[in-house]
């Protein structure tokens, strides 16, 4: 059998490693194992993308500049630059980043930039999520990178928001629970199944979705 780490397609080897995570129950060995694995593969996997890893260091670059004194700041643009790049093995077939691949990475970023939770900011968030899709499907980019992502990105920045921002209770719970049900949810079944169930949309991002415009329009409105 090909090895993990040379397998071309990620979710191929995600199943693979899933499979193997679960036929062993999940046991402390075979998580440690599992992670190693997965390590491996995301190194081997971002090094055959000399390019795409030097544009995501690049804009990551600039956006560490920016985010400098801020909270939460360079560390916020850190904590994405790892995530990206031990993800590059996504892209599948493509060796750069896409346009609106870099959209969804300034997205993912804007709580760690200035202005970035401003009162526009969760307008601004709806409009490059809407912008990226757009080009990817246009440009004909789409890809599991841009996919996973978007998901994650939304996540992050609207959770931060919320948190920080949304004086209701209700609306807060609401929306944290939206937004981190489609990542539990896609990452209880890969474990209980031991492969990749589809990515949760739009069935599960729906409530999302529309929680995301109640909580922009409430932050953009509050006095």
């Amino acid at each position: 059998m090909e090895p993990v780490s040379e397998m071309a397609a990620s979710r191929a080897a995600t199943n693979a490693l899933l499979a193997e995570l679960r036929e062993d129950r999940l046991a402390p060995e075979a998580v440690v194992r599992f992670l190693g694995q997965a390590a491996h593969r995301s190194l081997r996997q971002a090094a055959r993308r000399p390019r795409a890893l030097a544009e995501l260091t690049a804009l990551h670059a600039v956006l560490y500049t920016l985010a400098a004194g801020r909270r939460p700041g360079p560390g916020w643009v850190a904590a994405s630059w790892v995530l990206a790049a031990s993800h590059l093995g996504l892209l599948e077939h493509r060796t750069r980043l896409a346009p609106a691949d870099i959209l969804t990475l300034l997205r993912a970023n804007l709580p760690a930039l200035p202005g970035g939770t401003g009162r526009a900011s969760g307008v601004l968030a709806v409009g490059l999520d809407l912008a990226d899709g757009c080009l990817a499907r246009h440009q004909g980019t789409t890809s599991p990178f841009g996919d996973y992502a978007d998901t994650f990105a939304d996540a992050a920045f609207w959770m931060l928001l919320t948190l920080r921002h949304e004086p209701n209770p209700a609306v807060r719970a609401a929306a944290i629970a939206a937004w981190a049900m489609p990542v539990v949810t896609v990452t209880g079944l890969a474990l209980r199944r031991g492969a990749m169930p589809e990515r949760p949309r739009p069935v599960l991002l729906r409530p999302a979705a529309a929680l995301q415009a109640v909580v922009a329009l409430r932050h953009l409105t509050r006095r």
